[in-house]
């Protein structure tokens, strides 16, 4: 991470230390500007937005995602753009396995976000949930990844018990 994407992850970690605060969410570097230019402090990149900015389904509605690699891209570009955090949408870390939890972690962090979430939410509609273990498993893999990187960064662990209505 370069001293200007460190600066920025570290701002990023500080504004929540601070309080509320609004973190609108940037389907590409366009929307991204727009936002920075309306003087939010940070922006975040939607898995949602991103998807059907590039006419594919959300990881939630199952199909043909948006794979990791073109979500990379896609938060590198905006990355790129902003004088501002950025912190991604992960969805499910692009994978069940806490390995391929930690590798997206890594790769997220060299694409130059500040942060980013990952869900517990399956994306299969018969178990929307990954188990509660093995939900914890897949974000202490990705905080070993945060920690042996040195880095400020934000990880959210994110629940969708309240949409999926439980286990």
């Amino acid at each position: 991470m370069d001293n200007q994407r460190r600066e920025l992850a570290a701002r990023f970690v500080e504004l929540h230390g601070e309080g509320c605060f609004l973190l609108p969410n940037a389907w590409d570097a366009g929307s991204a500007r727009v936002l920075e230019s309306a003087g939010f402090p940070a922006v975040a990149t939607p898995s949602a937005g991103v998807a059907f900015s590039l006419g594919r389904p959300d990881h939630a509605y199952g199909g043909d995602r948006v794979d990791r690699d073109t979500m990379m891209g896609r938060i590198g570009e905006i990355a790129a753009e902003l004088r501002v955090p950025v912190s991604a949408d992960l969805e499910d870390g692009f994978g069940r396995a806490p390995d391929t939890v930690a590798e997206t972690i890594a790769l997220t962090l060299g694409a130059g976000a500040a942060g980013g979430n990952i869900e517990d939410f399956t994306g299969d509609r018969s178990r929307p949930l990954y188990d509660p273990e093995l939900s914890a498993d897949r974000i202490r893999a990705a905080r070993q990844v945060v920690d042996a990187a040195g880095e400020p960064f934000v990880l959210v662990g994110r629940t969708d018990v309240l949409l999926t209505r439980g286990p």
